[in-house]
């Protein structure tokens, strides 16, 4: 049976229970292609993946962590080690999305044999309905190795972060006829290769809707069109949690500012002696004879 976790108010640490209700599955995210936009956001620990199942179709653990947890300047240093501890906590934290996990850099680029070993490991080890890789064309022969071998790939297409060196930065992509015309194909091989989702990031409007349409999988926009068949957000960005983001974030909260008010105000009782008061205090007790 699927589990979720719920707090023991004994001792504020997540014990599993059991769920009432199925886990989607990955056909069922193919079977969105044309249908209800699917919700994907962003998830590391099992805390946050507790919060958002219950909204979210799909939760994916990025390598983006490297930036959101670590403070890396970019995802290139991010471990398989470092996958595999996050998704294992996200898939123990959720009961209800599909989890995919990113493959890191280095770690499926060599060989589609490379690829198949780690991302089994990803598989086993952490109990994720699937991995996503990034990159077109050039990969279409891995997606391809696991997929037959019973591992569900989602690609990512576009702007792909793992490759910031050799893009020259962050910025949009698809903004002339040849560039569109190479990250189209990239897309159609990639579903060619039987991946069952396509993230499309950062690319030009018109270019996101004519991958939407061109391919028979459900396609994941992030700074795309919200003609894709889903979108998927940075969890920590969407909820205000950075001071600066990229054009095709929205922020839904400030959680940075509440943060640090709810902060502020613990200091200034600290300081003041006003916590902890007789509620959070334990009275000794008086014998009685």
């Amino acid at each position: 049976m699927s589990t979720t976790f719920t707090l023991d108010t004994a001792t504020s640490r997540a014990n599993p229970t059991p769920a009432p209700m199925r886990r989607l599955t990955v056909p069922a995210i193919q079977r969105r292609k044309g249908g209800e936009p699917i919700v994907m956001l962003t998830a590391y620990t099992a805390r946050m993946a507790q919060i958002m199942d219950a909204h979210c179709d799909m939760l994916l653990v990025g390598d983006s962590l490297g930036q959101v947890i670590y403070g890396l300047p970019s995802t290139l240093s991010v471990t398989l080690d470092m996958m595999v501890a996050h998704g294992a906590a996200v898939v123990r934290g959720s009961y209800h999305a599909v989890v995919i996990i990113d493959m890191p850099f280095g770690s499926y680029e060599a060989s589609p044999a490379q690829a198949f070993e780690n991302a089994a490991r990803v598989m086993a080890e952490t109990g994720a309905a699937g991995v996503k890789l990034e990159g077109g064309e050039a990969m279409a022969e891995t997606v391809a190795f696991l997929t037959g071998r019973g591992i569900p790939v989602c690609g990512h297409v576009g702007l792909t972060p793992q490759a910031v060196n050799a893009l020259g930065g962050y910025g949009a992509r698809g903004r002339d006829a040849a560039e569109q015309a190479k990250i189209l194909a990239d897309a159609k091989a990639i579903a060619a290769a039987d991946a069952f989702a396509l993230v499309v990031e950062g690319v030009v409007e018109p270019l996101a809707k004519a991958i939407t349409e061109a391919v028979p999988c459900p396609v994941i926009g992030i700074g795309a069109s919200a003609a894709c068949d889903g979108q998927v957000l940075v969890a920590e960005d969407m909820l205000g949690l950075f001071d600066r983001t990229a054009r095709f974030v929205k922020r839904y909260d400030d959680m940075a500012g509440r943060i640090s008010a709810a902060v502020e105000t613990y200091a200034g009782e600290v300081r003041s002696r006003q916590f902890p008061g007789p509620e959070q205090l334990y009275p000794a007790e008086v014998s009685k004879k």
